[in-house]
């Protein structure tokens, strides 16, 4: 009789120690590895370009910085390309320095039809194919320069200049 006890008790024990096994499995692979938020802005007033940790805004009255009409224009994330290959943002609107490179044939080429379906089955948008975005609003990372866009699309910076959606949405 002390036998089975001594079998069930074994038994009951191996049962524990596999559950807590799973669920310490469970525990640390649920954890995601997000790189961390940079630590500097840049904060422009008026003519003046600084770098100040925190936030983007005026320090002396606490408000949201306003610059000039030129300079507001390219503080701004703009679409450059939609997911159906039309350019939204010309050349023109663009800053003049010598980081971009705007190809109309490579900005021009949208999703294909099972892309854009896929994209559309699974996150219920057509996100836009290539941003602009100024060097304060990107991140970096091991891999290079990213944005997320409505913090759900990644946005990888390629050699023109450009970022580019990640192709994990729509391969």
């Amino acid at each position: 009789m002390m036998e089975w006890h001594n079998i069930y008790f074994k038994m009951f024990m191996k049962k524990i120690l596999i559950a807590c096994y799973c669920i310490c499995i469970l525990i640390s692979c649920s954890r995601k590895t997000v790189p961390p938020k940079p630590t500097h802005s840049v904060v422009v007033n008026g003519n003046n370009v600084e770098n100040k940790p925190g936030v983007i805004s005026d320090s002396a009255a606490g408000n949201p910085v306003t610059a000039d009409s030129a300079a507001a224009a390219f503080n701004t994330v703009m679409v450059i390309a939609d997911g159906y290959g039309k350019l939204i943002t010309p050349q023109e609107n663009l800053p003049g320095d010598g980081s971009i490179k705007y190809n109309n044939l490579q900005l021009s080429r949208g999703f294909t039809v099972q892309q854009r379906a896929n994209l559309q089955a699974r996150y219920h948008i057509v996100p836009p194919r290539v941003l602009f975005v100024p060097d304060q609003y990107s991140l970096s990372s091991l891999k290079g320069n990213y944005y997320i866009y409505k913090k759900k699309f990644w946005y990888w910076k390629k050699s023109d200049g450009f970022y580019y959606l990640d192709q994990k949405y729509y391969l």
